[in-house]
């Protein structure tokens, strides 16, 4: 991509942003009803849309208001866009996020909870306000690594904030019943319509102390980026069961469906078209995506 056509796109991108901002942050403000999760959703899809990522899905996601808590891995900023795309949702993120310029105003917009990692005390208050979501129907996506990776091997999960779970299951704040974890992998599996090489990976993978504006340089440079998610089986998490245990068996879930899915193992495949053509024929969002078939953003 040469950078006239870049600087052409990113602007069709910004028109695109400023054409809904305003109603989105009316929506936040009264009511943060179904306009408030789409058009997040619309300006994701118009981002991936005009810089070729290729987004396929295979496994079963919740269905609309279905509360759930999403254990993923974490591989590069392209990860908030690609999981934005699919569905109406928000994110767990360290405080330091909210002040970074554009980045910061972005998150706020998809409605953030932010992390104040050096606060004693903030894991507790974090757990509360994740919980009130979950108990409201909402999916809530945690990066549980607490950081990001190579895309090929996934660190360990970490547990303190599936206590959010058990915060919707008290009469309280939900009085739930059970709440979905929902294993998810992010596996960017292929580049210009080949196989994603060990040494093309920081070209995709923003991680350790890498600078991002040569990041994002490779990443306007280079050719269309291929991406698998995959959501795994859901973990019914309930009044008794042990957070760590359930965090594992999560963690598990998504390095098996990681592997698989870097190594071309065949899989049930659902792409984005394909989860909406669902959608309209139960008429409700969130249907059973199981189906195979295969649509790219």
């Amino acid at each position: 991509m040469t950078r006239i056509v870049f600087i052409a796109r990113l602007a069709v991108y910004a028109l695109t942003f400023v054409a809904i901002v305003g109603p989105h942050v009316l929506s936040l403000r009264y009511g943060r009803g179904r306009l408030a999760g789409r058009l997040p959703m619309l300006l994701h899809r118009v981002f991936l849309w005009l810089f070729s990522v290729r987004v396929t899905q295979s496994g079963t996601p919740p269905k609309a208001g279905e509360p759930a808590l999403v254990l993923s891995n974490h591989v590069s900023w392209l990860d908030i866009v690609v999981l934005g795309s699919l569905r109406p949702l928000s994110f767990v993120a360290k405080s330091e996020i909210a002040g970074w310029p554009v980045i910061g105003t972005f998150a706020r917009l998809q409605r953030t909870v932010f992390i104040d990692r050096a606060r004693r005390g903030a894991t507790a208050t974090v757990n509360s306000m994740i919980g009130e979501r979950l108990a409201a129907g909402e999916l809530v996506v945690l990066f549980a690594e607490g950081t990001t990776g190579d895309g090929l091997r996934l660190l360990p999960f970490r547990s303190s904030l599936v206590g959010a779970a058990r915060e919707a299951l008290t009469d309280g704040t939900g009085g739930l019943a059970r709440i979905r974890l929902q294993p998810l992998a992010l596996a960017y599996t292929g580049r210009a319509g080949l196989p994603l090489t060990r040494i093309e990976r920081p070209e995709v993978a923003w991680y350790g102390d890498m600078e991002l504006a040569p990041h994002l340089d490779l990443f306007a440079r280079r050719g269309p980026i291929d991406l698998h998610v995959v959501w795994g089986a859901p973990i019914a998490f309930e009044p008794g069961t042990d957070r760590k245990a359930a965090t594992a068996t999560a963690e598990a879930s998504v390095r098996q469906s990681l592997r698989d899915a870097i190594a071309g193992r065949p899989t049930a495949v659902q792409g984005t078209r394909s989860v909406e053509a669902a959608e309209r024929r139960t008429g409700r969002e969130g249907a059973d995506v199981s189906a195979p078939g295969i649509a790219a953003i």
